[in-house]
C-alpha cells in the first residue's frame, strides 16, 4: 500500500494542530527551572506550586481597635477554593495570608496536608474575634488543628507572624475585598 505524500502532510498538519491548540489552551510558559500551566507553576520534578494572587487586605487590631498590622489576602470562600487553601505553596511573604469565609459559624479544624510551608492558624469568629491561634503548624502533617471554638472565618499566615505582631486571642481582624 502506496500513501501519499499530501496524506503524510494533511496527517501531520493535523496532528500539528492539536499540538498547538492544547498549549493555547493550557496557556504554557517556559520559564528557566519549570512550566507555567494556568497560573500554576509546574516544576521540572512535577512538583505543582501556586503563586499568590491579592484578592483583598486583612487588618488585625486590639480588642480596643488599636492598630496591629495589615496583611494582603487571598479568599477562599468556596468549597473548591477552602479545599485548596494553601496547599502547594512553596513560599509566601510576610505581608499575605489568606482568609477562608464559611457560611455559618461553626467548630472548624484545619490540618497541613500538602502545605509546604509552616503556617499561623488562626481562627475567628461571626463578630471578628479570634478565638483560637495554632502557631508553627507542621507542613504536610494531617493533625487536626481544632478553632476550640465556632468560628465563621480562618486566617493562615506565615509562622512566628502572631508572635512578632503579638497578635492574640481576643483580638479582631478587619477584611475588604479588591
Amino acid at each position: 500500500m502506496k500513501i501519499s505524500k499530501a496524506c503524510i502532510l494533511f496527517l501531520l498538519c493535523g496532528v500539528f494542530s492539536v499540538f498547538v491548540s492544547s498549549c493555547k489552551d493550557d496557556e504554557k510558559v517556559k520559564t528557566e527551572n519549570s512550566v507555567v500551566i494556568n497560573d500554576k507553576e509546574v516544576k521540572n520534578d512535577n512538583q505543582v506550586t501556586v503563586k499568590f494572587t491579592k484578592q483583598g487586605e486583612l487588618t488585625f487590631n486590639t480588642g480596643n481597635g488599636d492598630f496591629i498590622a495589615t496583611i494582603n489576602i487571598e479568599i477562599a470562600d468556596d468549597d473548591s477554593k477552602r479545599e485548596q487553601g494553601l496547599m502547594y505553596r512553596d513560599k509566601m511573604e510576610e505581608n499575605q495570608g489568606m482568609l477562608f469565609i464559611f457560611p455559618v459559624e461553626e467548630p472548624r479544624s484545619f490540618w497541613m496536608s500538602n502545605t509546604m510551608i509552616s503556617l499561623d492558624i488562626i481562627f475567628v469568629n461571626s463578630k471578628n474575634e479570634i478565638v483560637k491561634i495554632h502557631k508553627n503548624t507542621t507542613p504536610y502533617s494531617r493533625t487536626s488543628y481544632p478553632s476550640d471554638a465556632p468560628a465563621q472565618f480562618v486566617v493562615e499566615v506565615i509562622t512566628g507572624f502572631t508572635d512578632k505582631y503579638n497578635i492574640k486571642e481576643g483580638d479582631k481582624v478587619v477584611w475588604r475585598r479588591m
